[in-house]
């Protein structure tokens, strides 16, 4: 339960939301629809949810302008133009984000001389920074975080336990790096041996750059380039699990779900999206504003605005196509051995099925 109690007239105040229902129900935590009580205030986005909201204990939702909720005894509706974005606003009223840190460095962490930590930085518990290494103000390591070398984290960042930032990287201001993210591990590249016995590691030299308001997820790992950067462009958002090969040159407000992979020298456009499970070949652009959709393996080079789908990825009303015969090939071919036998038997042409027990 939050601390925060506001009756659904305040709210929709602050939201800008029309009301219809009680304006002094008392609301004092935020639900999902299935699981919402008395008291709390749920959301709806689309008419698909309207029907569990009929069922819902919810004492009031917050509902997309141009449905039709069902009427129901005491519930408070709060119509906004966009129900995700309102609910984003309600998170900030009854569940602040924790903070604000208190600047200082803890005593089990390890900073060397040479590094420069702005006094209003947090570092916590058990982090290190290298030699040279610098981080901006209003800055929070939250625990065990590794700055090395000559790296720079901006101001107002928040880098999460176990995140890495190896040597020489670059991070921009009021970017997030969640749990166990890695910046600048070595990209992966081998040649074979001469003799054949083997294969010879590539000196991965290069750096990262990662822009301004960027987050990363848990688990993610974007490579040094061999030589140059690894660069990841102002206001990109990259999901949990994600990697990012050496040598990428990822554009603004890119999105990247879950479990992408890209492989080295793969360039993305301004405002991409590659959505769950995408993987890219070594060497692709894919132009500003494209979509790739789910699972899709992308092989070539993608037009800009383009929607790819489907392995290998190609514009995806041509992939729907293709995916809706495979799906019926049985019942074709059926179907077309139905005509063969019509034909030759009106044609008196043999019989040459074989015979049946």
């Amino acid at each position: 339960m939050s601390e925060t109690s506001l009756t659904t007239g305040c709210i929709a105040d602050r939201l800008g939301a029309r009301l219809v229902g009680p304006a002094d129900v008392k609301i004092d935590r935020i639900e999902p629809i299935n699981e919402a009580q008395a008291g709390s205030i749920t959301f709806v986005r689309s008419a698909s949810f309207l029907g569990a909201l009929a069922s819902s204990r919810a004492s009031a939702a917050v509902v997309a302008e141009g449905l039709d909720p069902p009427d129901r005894e005491g519930l408070a509706v709060l119509f906004m133009p966009d129900a995700d974005l309102a609910m984003i606003e309600l998170i900030k009223m009854f569940i602040p984000e924790p903070g604000p840190f208190q600047a200082g460095i803890h005593p089990s962490s390890v900073i060397d001389p040479t590094a420069e930590v702005d006094p209003g930085a947090r570092v916590g518990p058990l982090c290190t920074i290298g030699p040279g290494a610098t981080v901006g103000a209003g800055t929070v390591l939250i625990s065990h975080v590794f700055i090395g070398a000559r790296a720079s984290v901006g101001s107002e960042c928040v880098l999460h336990p176990q995140v890495c930032v190896r040597e020489r990287c670059r991070i921009g201001d009021r970017s997030v790096l969640h749990a166990g993210a890695v910046i600048g591990g070595d990209g992966f590249a081998y040649r074979p041996a001469p003799d054949g016995g083997g294969l010879i590691k590539v000196p991965q030299v290069g750096t990262v750059e990662i822009g301004s308001d960027v987050e990363i997820g848990a688990g993610s790992c974007v490579d040094r380039g061999t030589l140059g950067p690894t660069r990841i462009g102002d206001g990109t958002k990259i999901d949990n699990l994600v990697q990012i090969g050496h040598n990428c040159q990822i554009g603004r407000r890119c999105v990247i779900c879950g479990c992408c992979g890209l492989s080295g020298s793969v360039r993305l456009g301004d405002g991409v999206t590659l959505a769950g499970q995408v993987g890219v070949v070594d060497g692709t652009t894919i132009g500003d504003g494209a979509t790739i959709g789910s699972k899709s393996g992308v092989l070539g080079n993608v037009p800009a605005g383009a929607t790819w789908w489907g392995y290998a990825a190609g514009p995806v009303h041509k992939q729907q196509t293709n995916y809706v015969a495979l799906r019926n090939l049985a019942e074709t071919m059926r179907d077309l051995k139905r005509r063969l036998r019509l034909v030759e038997s009106q044609c008196g042409a043999p019989d040459t099925r074989e015979p049946t027990a």
